[in-house]
């Protein structure tokens, strides 16, 4: 692209040169031809207005008068009736530019000028003419290479934006230059990238959430499949198969809700339900493994509480909160509801060293762990809180205490607080 700038530029002016250059040439050596005809007849003039005056007055021609009034490199004749010509000046060889001018008692004086004196002028002109069309082409070769460059650099760092976006570089790079057709692709670049990125963003942590929050359902699940596979008391299959369909159910509900959140993250499916029958859900299905890991799990706080939400979404945030603690915390886990105002309050504690104070509500945010774990499951937990208009806070971090709060249903019966282990 920079060669075919140049040589284009180039070639327009060689021709801009050829044209007016050729011109001007043949305009001036018309010019100067002129002007030495001009010049020589207007001598030959100057030269008989001299003659004819002595001639009247009767006097002798005055040769070297005449010879005075001669420019240096002329030659001139002076014709004078009844007398021989007069010669001035030393003959010219080769070709000349000739004047005359006849006077009134005839004489006539003859004036000549070497062609060369004409030439030399017109070599002259040619070689200022040349001299500015030789700097009007450095100049254009400079302009062009410098627009070369100004087109073909933007072009170039493009192409490598766009070769970077297809490597899965969607960083957008902001750099402009200055040409408005050029600046708009790079807007387009830009906002293409940014596009790109948080779409990939978008599928890294739908895959990070998925990956996450299909692993307790399947925990729960493969514990009642065991459960099921050493017992042969066909009640306590039974029992543990209804629990296992209870879990498949809720899987199918967390991968519907991660496939219509990846779609549409505003899309909430809120409605009013039992904040009971979620509580219950959640101690039965993670008492085993607390019994397994030598601790207890108890519910406790008001009773017949309806809440507003998903209570697929609640029951995934209190999964992750009672899992954190089963992990991190220590003692026995208690869930507690209570009444705050227009909000249903779930509360999670143990008794266990607590949230360290470098950390505090910096624990839900992603890839934030105060052990080794993933850092997700309280990001997530507090996602779908939000996501149905709740909130989900740590109000205690000695020992922990995480609340999720939700919109409680209005004229809502509350039965008095029991505790259930």
């Amino acid at each position: 692209m920079r060669r075919r700038l140049i040589q284009s530029t180039l070639a327009v002016v060689l021709v801009v040169i050829a044209v007016f250059g050729v011109s001007l040439v043949i305009v001036e050596t018309r010019t100067i031809t002129n002007s030495a005809q001009e010049m020589v007849e207007s001598q030959a003039l100057t030269l008989v207005g001299v003659v004819e005056s002595n001639v009247l007055e009767g006097k002798p021609v005055d040769a070297d008068a005449l010879a005075d009034r001669l420019d240096n490199g002329r030659y001139a004749r002076v014709h004078v009736p009844g007398n021989p010509d007069l010669v001035l000046g030393t003959p010219i060889d080769g070709g000349v530019i000739r004047g005359s001018a006849p006077g009134e008692h005839g004489v006539t004086v003859v004036v000549e000028e070497p062609r060369s004196t004409v030439t030399r002028e017109v070599v002259r002109t040619l070689a200022v003419v040349g001299a500015v069309a030789l700097l009007a082409v450095v100049a254009a070769v400079l302009l062009a290479v410098r627009q070369a460059n100004k087109l073909a650099s933007p072009l170039t760092d493009l192409a490598e934006t766009a070769e970077r976006l297809g490597s899965g570089d969607p960083r957008p790079r902001h750099r402009r230059y200055g040409v408005p057709e050029l600046d708009r692709v790079a807007d387009v670049l830009d906002a293409s990238n940014e596009r790109i990125g948080r779409m990939l963003t978008a599928e890294r942590r739908l895959a990070a959430d998925a990956s996450h929050q299909l692993r307790t359902p399947l925990t729960a699940l493969s514990m009642r499949l065991e459960e099921i596979t050493v017992t042969d008391d066909l009640e306590t299959v039974r029992e543990e198969a209804s629990i296992a369909l209870t879990q498949v159910e809720r899987l199918t509900d967390v991968v519907e809700r991660l496939l219509t959140n990846s779609r549409d993250p505003r899309t909430g499916s809120a409605v009013p339900f039992d904040l009971d029958e979620v509580v219950k859900q959640q101690v039965e299905e993670w008492r085993p493994a607390y019994r397994s890991a030598g601790r207890a799990i108890v519910s406790s706080g008001k009773h017949g509480l309806q809440a507003v939400g998903t209570p697929g979404a609640v029951a995934q945030v209190l999964a992750a909160l009672v899992e954190n603690s089963l992990m991190h915390g220590g003692g026995t886990v208690a869930l507690r509801t209570r009444v705050t105002g227009n909000q249903a309050v779930i509360e999670v504690t143990d008794e266990g060293p607590g949230v360290p104070a470098d950390l505090g509500n910096r624990i839900f945010e992603r890839a934030i762990s105060g052990r080794n774990s993933t850092g997700i499951g309280l990001a997530v937990a507090r996602d779908l809180a939000e996501a149905d208009g709740g909130r989900l806070e740590l109000i205690q971090a000695h020992p922990p205490v995480f609340a999720l709060f939700l919109s409680r249903k209005a004229h809502e019966r509350v039965e008095p607080e029991k505790t259930v282990r």
